[in-house]
């Protein structure tokens, strides 16, 4: 389980929930936390300097321009350094308190590529940080640097948006990829530490070959319709793929129920027909899981890929803390389904 993770402090609430958890998870897994904050002073130094057209004519005179530079430059360091120690300082205090061995560290620069650049060189296996920042207004779904590090980092990463601890259900997609089942057993670690249950969730999309087909028809000539023998192709995709798929989809959950039994729970699954996101978004607004877990990549991503389109839709408007992983693992049973 996670043994290495980096918190990241920003004193939102998202964040502060953020920290609540790390603390339990460092408690649970007796893992190291170090609770970090980037500071921009020189974006601060920038902007100044391109306001300086705008000041009193008394103080445009280059010596004084030069003196104001470094008093603003002093202050503005100065004071976003004691922020950034004073969000360590009660992380501190938090992870004393629980007894939870941590450090902390504060880095000037762009927020997102100072923390993909910590994580890259420090060996963490989770961060840990809030959806939205401080900069969050009632349409948004999602904050830049938590979706920037998402898409940059290989690191696992909890995207927090509720002040909920993990208990009562963990929801993981299932889709047959390797870091679907990854997913899988990282939630059924979590579960077990928590003492909270799992339910696997795999949603086929049948409709869409019905989409295509239709789309399709209204553009093939008489001929060309024959050539490819259309009408025989879409009975096809009704009677026997659509349903090849269900069952592809339902033996993904059979495998994730024996692995999870495997590793000492039993869990309940679900087959749903649809959009993936969508029904996984509509099935966790209906069941209410403390954490939705899911693989970075689907069955059908590749290396090139960020992040696949099922998770980012559900990262970006899940209503519950969002688990997304990195790790691979496939089964037996599911690599001899895909050979």
């Amino acid at each position: 389980m996670y043994k290495n993770i980096l918190v990241c402090l920003d004193n939102s609430n998202q964040s502060n929930w953020g920290a609540d958890i790390a603390v339990q998870l460092g408690g649970k897994f007796a893992a190291r936390l170090t609770g970090c904050h980037v500071y921009a002073a020189l974006l601060h130094e920038s902007r100044f300097r391109q306001m300086e057209v705008t000041l009193p004519a008394r103080y445009q005179m280059e010596d004084e321009l030069q003196k104001q530079r470094s008093i603003h430059s002093s202050l503005i360091t100065k004071g976003l350094r004691i922020i950034a120690d004073s969000y360590i300082t009660v992380f501190e205090d938090k992870c004393g308190t629980a007894a939870v061995k941590c450090s902390g560290k504060t880095m000037e620069g762009k927020n997102y590529l100072e923390i993909v650049k910590e994580l890259s060189d420090n060996g963490y296996d989770l961060v840990i940080m809030g959806a939205l920042g401080l900069g969050t207004t009632g349409a948004s779904q999602i904050g830049s640097v938590c979706e920037r590090v998402a898409r940059r980092t290989r690191t696992d990463i909890l995207a927090v948006k509720e002040d909920r601890a993990i208990a009562g259900k963990i929801l993981v997609a299932v889709d047959g990829s390797p870091n679907s089942f990854a997913g899988l057993k990282l939630a059924v670690g979590l579960a077990r530490a928590y003492g909270a249950g799992v339910e696997a969730v795999s949603v086929y999309d049948p409709y869409f070959h019905y989409a295509a087909f239709k789309n399709i028809a209204g553009i093939l000539s008489e001929e060309a319709g024959k050539m490819f023998r259309f009408k025989e192709q879409e009975i096809l995709h009704g009677e026997i793929i659509d349903n090849g798929l269900a069952r592809i989809y339902q033996g993904y959950l059979d495998i994730a129920k024996v692995l999870a039994k495997d590793d000492g729970l039993d869990i309940e699954t679900t087959l749903l027909a649809g959009k993936p996101f969508d029904l996984i978004l509509k099935h966790a607004a209906e069941t209410r899981p403390s954490l939705l877990v899911m693989g970075r990549t689907g069955i059908h991503g590749c290396d090139e890929l960020d992040i696949g389109s099922n998770t980012e839709n559900c990262l970006r408007q899940a209503g519950c803390n969002v688990l997304i992983t990195s790790r691979d693992y496939l089964p037996p049973q599911a690599a001899n389904s895909q050979a």
